[in-house]
């Protein structure tokens, strides 16, 4: 079988039989799709462990994160396993050595970056107004890049004061639109949106075909607006995320409300914008020390 197919093959039966999530099938996919073009094998039945091994090195010698060769060596995992209940393969992934979680904090912009990589986007283009929308929604709800982008019409209250998503295990959890966000927003609707042929589209942010953008649109753009507005951290779709969660609790949110609004479903996930808000409060009065 080509190992296109097989992924395909696994991905109608992580549908059809697992019930998967649709945000976990699109993520499952991608993965899937960058480590099929890792290998020059055009045949799923040649897939082994060492096809997984090269693709980790290969990941590690782009600087990709621990977490991220992690998640998509489970996905691969999966999909051999799937392969092997096919009499595909004899799955011996299970064999395949991780490296190790680095525990690290998340990158997180002070609000005037935040405030300065939002005037970034040209305002007098169709795609900066929507650009700019996007930011505005992501920062102000703390959304995952994959829930902005799968963003749906009718998950917006209609004095767009709220939204309601549908996260991970389909769990739903309803968050508010932000003063900005929500000016912001209509704008783009009601000046670009609207007046697309493409406005019977049950999706809000839409691309020039009319479809779902791809999430590395959105994270080329954002590396785009960081460098104009000359912030030279790493600053990813998920920065934004980070940066709500870490002002919510500087300016006094509680850890559980924190949590509910980013989605999660244990608190220790949420616990680790604790130690950012610390050592960015501790960094900030060690400098004030400095100065007197």
């Amino acid at each position: 079988m080509k190992k296109d197919e097989a992924i395909d093959e696994f991905i109608r039966y992580m549908v059809g039989e697992r019930g998967i999530s649709k945000n976990t099938i699109i993520t499952y996919k991608e993965d899937l799709m960058i480590f099929s073009s890792s290998t020059t094998k055009e045949e799923a039945n040649d897939f082994n462990n060492n096809d997984i091994y090269e693709f980790i090195t290969a990941m590690s010698n782009e600087g990709k994160s621990s977490s991220t060769i992690i998640r998509r060596v489970t996905t691969i995992r999966q999909f051999y396993k799937f392969l092997q209940k096919e009499k595909i393969i004899i799955n011996q992934s299970k064999n395949v050595e991780l490296p190790k979680l680095n525990e690290h904090l998340p990158t997180v912009l002070s609000l005037d970056e935040v405030e300065e990589l939002f005037k970034m986007p040209n305002m007098e283009k169709k795609e900066g107004i929507r650009d700019r929308a996007m930011l505005e929604i992501m920062y102000s709800s703390g959304l995952r890049v994959s829930e902005l982008l799968n963003l749906e019409l009718s998950s917006i209250d209609r004095n767009y004061d709220c939204i309601i998503i549908n996260g991970k295990g389909n769990k739903q959890r309803m968050v508010p639109i932000g003063d900005f966000a929500r000016d912001y927003l209509i704008k783009y609707i009601n000046e670009v949106r609207n007046k697309s042929k493409y406005k019977n589209s049950k999706y809000v942010f839409l691309n020039n075909q009319g479809g779902i953008l791809s999430r590395q649109y959105f994270w080329r753009q954002i590396k785009k607006y960081a460098q104009e507005a000359g912030i030279f951290q790493n600053v990813t779709p998920h920065t934004l995320r980070h940066s709500f969660a870490t002002h919510l609790l500087e300016n006094g949110a509680e850890l559980r409300f924190v949590q509910a609004m980013l989605g999660h479903e244990n608190i220790a996930t949420t616990q680790i914008y604790t130690h950012v808000s610390s050592k960015r409060i501790l960094s900030a009065y060690e400098l004030y020390m400095n100065k007197n």
